[in-house]
């Protein structure tokens, strides 16, 4: 249940407050004291925004076919969650964010076999002070050029998992470092050489501009950017209400599992491009230098084939 349905659903907001001092443990009050202070020291926010003092903080999710739910629905339900009681005595200024879908057209957009109708189309958006892009398949001109101009003035544009792929076609992480979901990351380093690959990052920050890496990293990049609006107690409280447990969004560098490249062998060899198991007996494959590589895909093999060395 979003914050903002069961407090239209209270009596009176006494009650909300009632709950949030009497249900939350001392921990999650304090905020600290269950967390390894090396997580909370290794992402201190010297890149703090001002949020407007009151009104809302228009949040566009960038949508099109194909677009991963959990990229979409866990950014979405962070920033609907945030309630922030000292803005103000009106919902309007307690609860900040203002979430919308913005897409190329009105028509009806599958997210995961569920369908929705984008809330406006690139012409006719309100401007956005934060920008969503999770990972889609439907990448337009058109919506690589409104993520360009509304990036102008935005106080964060962020992907989420493969959606890296569309921020990289804007030329907007050209010289910078980004991540990716970790099956990406030859994909993207290849197709961007220009762009610093962070293998093992849970999310990148470069100015205005930040990547998250795979699905639920999502969830933490937009707990991070509650943080730096509105500091380290309104990102858990907001964890707290989605009863949320990761705390990735604390430190940036705890996907370290993945920063090594996963090793296969003879009897469970992995795809070269994006390193998923593959059965030798049935996968496309090519030899390269004397030695067989199998693949996951005719698209992978593809993409191996026209450049080996640069998947090697």
């Amino acid at each position: 249940m979003k914050r903002r349905e069961f407090v239209e659903g209270s009596a009176a907001l006494g009650l909300l407050a009632a709950l949030s001092s009497v249900a939350k443990p001392v921990s999650a009050l304090s905020g600290s004291s269950t967390k390894k202070a090396t997580a909370s020291d290794s992402a201190a926010v010297t890149n703090r925004l001002t949020p407007p003092s009151h009104g809302k903080i228009p949040v566009a999710f960038v949508v099109s076919q194909g677009t991963v739910m959990i990229d979409l629905a866990g950014p979405w339900e962070v920033f609907n969650n945030v309630m922030i009681m000292s803005r103000g005595s009106s919902m309007e200024d307690q609860m900040p964010f203002q979430t919308y879908t913005v897409a190329e057209s009105m028509q009806p957009v599958t997210l995961g076999g569920i369908k929705i109708i984008p809330d406006y189309t690139f012409a006719n958006a309100p401007a956005p002070k934060i920008v969503v892009i999770p990972a889609q398949n439907g990448q337009t001109g058109a919506m690589l050029n409104w993520i360009r101009k509304v990036s102008k003035t935005t106080d964060v544009t962020m992907s989420v998992c493969t959606g890296a792929f569309v921020l990289a076609s804007t030329g907007l992480l050209a010289g910078k470092p980004a991540t990716t979901h970790h099956s990406a990351y030859k994909s993207l380093a290849v197709q961007y050489p220009d762009i610093t690959v962070k293998r093992g990052a849970r999310f990148v920050e470069s100015g205005n501009i930040a990547t998250a890496g795979g699905l639920t990293s999502g969830i933490d990049l937009a707990l991070r950017v509650v943080e730096r609006y509105f500091g380290r107690k309104a990102a858990e409280d907001t964890a707290y209400q989605l009863e949320y447990q990761g705390t990735g969004w604390t430190d940036p560098a705890s996907n370290a599992t993945y920063l090594q490249a996963a090793t296969g062998s003879d009897e469970h060899p992995l795809c070269p491009v994006c390193g998923m198991e593959v059965d030798p007996k049935t996968a496309p494959k090519s030899v390269y230098k004397g030695k067989t590589y199998y693949f996951c895909s005719q698209d992978h093999k593809a993409q191996f084939d026209a450049a080996p060395e640069k998947w090697l």
